[in-house]
């Protein structure tokens, strides 16, 4: 087992989905979580799970998509728990539809809720880690542009493609640093996922036929334990890279 008690995770989008299943993880391995997002009521209930198993945890409601937000919420974290050692970056507006579908505005809220804000959430936390003497951070990829057919995926598989550029720029930037950077693209049984599902069942089926493992991720077991992985001292020589968390359906370059 990882062992990541003393650590500080801040998580964003963690009141539901991957990334309450991350935070969840990270509270089981010792990890005390700042937990982010939009909506209060969700915060709290995972709040309430994390203090179950015996951490720590801060619920902080504010959008990624706005920059006064985000520093506010390191600020608060920093005031409240004495740093950050582990940043993932999860919360994120998906622009979906075929091209001439998607318009200006959702395409907008794609890139700065994703690679925007990862951007801004990563240079905030830079000084803080470096200060603790490095830190992991975790950024979600997708392997929407990895596609056989990107037909209907586009403007989300490029904000998710410029988020895995920024990954590979900070790894290699903030290495010597002692500050780890990494992209996942899971698939897992979030809100999102399942509403797909129920809006193209057809097209379901068929993605799921081509999961060698045959099933989705499960939010806490495989995601969420997984970054813990990722985020302890055996990964601790692995930087800048995508893994997909995906039972092995994208081919990734």
């Amino acid at each position: 087992m990882v062992d990541l008690s003393n650590k500080v995770a801040l998580v964003t989008g963690s009141g539901q989905g991957v990334g309450q299943g991350i935070a969840l993880a990270l509270a089981s391995a010792g990890a005390d979580i700042v937990v982010c997002g939009r909506t209060a009521e969700k915060l709290a209930a995972t709040c309430a799970e994390i203090e179950a198993r015996g951490r720590r945890a801060l619920p902080l409601t504010g959008n990624v998509k706005d920059a006064d937000d985000l520093s506010r919420i390191v600020t608060a974290a920093c005031e409240h728990f004495g740093g950050i050692d582990i940043l993932v970056n999860n919360a994120q507006e998906v622009p979906a539809g075929r091209l001439l579908d998607v318009t200006d505005e959702a395409f907008t809220a794609g890139f700065e809720s994703g690679p925007l804000a990862t951007f801004r959430l990563m240079k905030l936390v830079h000084p803080v880690m470096v200060a603790r003497g490095g830190g992991t951070i975790i950024n979600l990829a997708s392997s929407a542009a990895e596609r056989w057919d990107p037909s209907g995926y586009g403007a989300y598989g490029a904000v998710k493609q410029a988020i895995r550029t920024l990954t590979r720029a900070a790894a290699a930037e903030w290495g010597r640093e002692g500050i780890r950077a990494i992209a996942i693209a899971p698939h897992a049984e979030s809100p999102g996922l399942k509403k797909w599902v129920e809006r193209n069942p057809v097209e379901a089926e068929a993605f799921f036929r081509t999961i060698p493992l045959g099933r989705i991720g499960r939010l806490e077991e495989d995601i969420g334990r997984a970054v813990v992985s990722l985020c302890g001292p055996d990964m601790g020589y692995l930087t800048g890279a995508t893994v997909p968390l995906d039972g092995g359906q994208a081919n990734f370059g």
